[in-house]
């Protein structure tokens, strides 16, 4: 498909509202498509999202709950956290499986990327399937209080799709996941 490559909006002045060592907020005075001013806000991600579903040979995976301050309630996910910018991203993906869940995995397979939330934010998201999983001992920071449940694959589909489990990212995999499983690709 083709699409205008120029950029509609004009940026008269920007600012700094808040800064931290993930995220940077900026509030940009702007003369948006229409010509008319305005302002525009904006958060900046200085990782990029990571994520990972494990998919064991019995078609079983593993979903992480905690408590996420952001929303003020609990969560049900596949494992996920931050990756650095500039280390790459599968590294980050097998530090964070191992974190939360203790497994290993010999087969990795970038499945999707995302952009969450792309209407303020330029978060980035790497999706991965690990196969040929080996469980070790799980090893959580210490923001992290997590219960790890092992589940079949179809009861996390199901789940997904009675929106019992919301977070972005954990619905893409599932979804592209069972994609995936009907199409005879896993």
């Amino acid at each position: 498909m083709h699409h205008p490559k120029e950029n509609p909006w004009k940026i008269t002045s920007e600012k700094v509202i808040y800064d931290n060592p993930w995220i940077n907020v900026t509030e940009y005075q702007v003369i948006n498509p229409s010509g008319n001013p305005g302002i525009y806000g904006k958060v900046h991600y200085k990782g990029i999202a990571i994520g990972v579903l494990p998919l064991d040979n019995e078609l079983n995976t593993y979903l992480v709950g905690q408590y996420r301050f952001a929303l003020g309630q609990y969560s049900w996910e596949m494992p996920e956290g931050g990756g650095i910018i500039g280390i790459d991203p599968i590294d980050s993906a097998k530090r964070e499986l191992l974190e939360e869940t203790g497994l290993k995995a010999q087969n990795w397979t970038e499945i999707q990327r995302l952009h969450l939330s792309n209407s303020v934010s330029d978060e980035l998201s790497i999706i991965y399937l690990a196969r040929g999983l080996e469980q070790f001992e799980a090893e959580p920071e210490d923001t992290e209080q997590l219960i790890v449940h092992k589940l079949p694959f179809d009861e996390v589909y199901k789940m997904v799709c009675r929106g019992e489990i919301t977070d972005a990212m954990t619905v893409a995999a599932v979804l592209k996941v069972q994609l995936l499983l009907v199409e005879k690709h896993l």
